[in-house]
């Protein structure tokens, strides 16, 4: 059995295990609770009245994405711009899903 849950902007396909980074959300040790979106279960796929449906997570810790390095030039202005991000997320583990 596996769900798509949505956390943010982004949707994610979770089993129960897995550990998966979301954006930046809680401290560790806490338990949350992600909307779901669709679940498969076998052959039955459930993607209407998950109302009442949701998966269960615990944050085991937060970590940070890769550098990423902005750069913009204009030729013959002496334009330069160098500009870095990395973002913050939170690992969690999946530890329920229920419908």
């Amino acid at each position: 059995m596996y769900a798509v849950v949505r956390s943010g902007s982004k949707q994610q396909k979770v089993a129960v295990g897995d550990v998966i980074e979301i954006d930046a959300l809680a401290a560790a040790g806490d338990t949350l609770t992600l909307p779901v979106v669709m679940v498969v279960d076998g052959d039955k796929v459930t993607a209407t009245g998950l109302d009442k449906a949701s998966v269960t997570v615990e944050v085991t810790g937060r970590t940070k994405g890769p550098k990423i390095i902005i750069q913009k030039y204009k030729n013959k202005t002496g334009y330069k711009k160098r500009q870095g991000h990395r973002q913050k997320y939170t690992q969690v583990k999946v530890t329920d899903i229920s419908l």
